[in-house]
């Protein structure tokens, strides 16, 4: 039999359970602290650098990641010695936590970390430390020595940071880096330094290439997301075969592409009349979920036989998500610039259904 699911605690019974006995409940006790920081923050803040220094260092973790999730400036001392806790979840959460607050007092506690003997600190250091410090260029530095480092998921994640640094237009320097990576052992550095790149540049492109037809690998989802949906933004004819494979392959859905949605979006933007044919289709679905997936798609896609369509939906939430609706109206815009608002590796784009 299944129980019935037990509701949040209150704000005292959540307190009191911060002594309990078992480290579980004191874990779960915690979340449930970090609900009510909204209307009664001080003893909420209190309760989680209380927990911050549990015995039990899953508890300890618990409280890091819920002040980040509170923005718990006021615990900012809390967190800096956390960052030396002897677990590594612990610490990893902490200077999560202080990326998330963005407070500049973190700054140089987070500089120290860049250089840190353990992988995983670099790692959430790369992470956190743009986001706190007040100095763009010290930003950049960072994030380009990051691009040296021997951990290949460090020297993964300082690529990616770097196009939420730059915002927008990507400093030169991170495209001369991209390039001496595109050969990378880690296929990761190697897809991260592709995206950086493209288009205009062959090897790159190549990268892109190989991803849509699986021959490169990468374990982070959203870059091979934003590779095949790049791939087909930039008509990569070569990358055809693999996109076809992607998006049609499988029967009656065994076996299909984990990135099967992406897959049709890339062929859809090619002009691909059959993926362009099941979007389209699928704006009719009697399914909600799939009807906001085809909007989606047609505005990734820049499918414009589909804006009449989508315009119909709007102000009808029932019909398709708002948010959707509303993006892929501004993306199919006649004034839209050609990559906005859902650039192709925008990291926003539906998981596949």
């Amino acid at each position: 039999m299944f129980g019935v699911p037990l509701l949040p605690r209150t704000l005292e019974a959540a307190l009191r359970d911060l002594g309990a006995t078992k480290p579980g409940v004191r874990a779960e006790a915690v979340r449930d602290l970090a609900r009510h920081a909204g209307d009664t923050r001080d003893p909420v803040i209190r309760g989680l650098e209380r927990a911050l220094r549990d015995e039990a260092a899953p508890v300890r973790a618990a409280a890091a990641t819920a002040l980040a999730d509170t923005r718990a400036v006021e615990a900012l001392p809390a967190l800096l010695v956390a960052v030396e806790d002897d677990d590594a979840l612990v610490r990893q959460m902490a200077i999560c936590a202080l990326g998330e607050i963005g407070d500049p007092r973190a700054t140089e506690r987070l500089r120290r970390a860049l250089g840190d003997a353990r992988a995983e600190v670099r790692f959430q250091a790369v992470i956190a430390f743009p986001r706190v410090t007040a100095s763009p260029d010290a930003a950049v530095e960072a994030l380009l020595e990051a691009t040296r480092d021997e951990d290949p998921l460090v020297c993964h994640v300082a690529l990616r940071m770097a196009e939420e640094v730059c915002q927008g237009e990507v400093d030169p320097r991170f495209v001369v880096r991209a390039r001496a990576l595109l050969e990378h052992a880690s296929g990761e550095v190697r897809v991260a330094s592709a995206l950086l790149m493209a288009p205009g540049d062959a090897r790159a492109e190549a990268v892109l290439v190989g991803v849509s037809r699986g021959d490169i690998k990468t374990r982070d989802r959203e870059d091979e997301a934003a590779a095949i949906e790049l791939a087909g933004a930039l008509a990569l004819d070569e990358a055809r075969s693999g996109l076809e494979r992607r998006a049609f392959g499988g029967f009656l859905g065994v076996g299909k592409d984990p990135f099967a949605w992406h897959a049709r979006v890339a062929l859809a933007r090619m002009g691909d009349a059959r993926a362009c044919r099941e979007i389209l289709g699928e704006l009719s679905s009697s399914d909600r979920d799939r009807r906001t997936l085809a909007v989606a798609a047609a505005g990734r896609a820049r499918l414009h036989a589909a804006c009449e369509r989508i315009t119909a939906m709007r102000g009808d939430e029932g019909r398709a998500d708002p948010d959707a609706v509303a993006e892929a109206l501004a993306t199919l815009a006649p004034n839209a610039s050609p990559n906005a608002p859902n650039a192709p590796n925008a990291p926003n784009a539906p998981n596949a259904p």
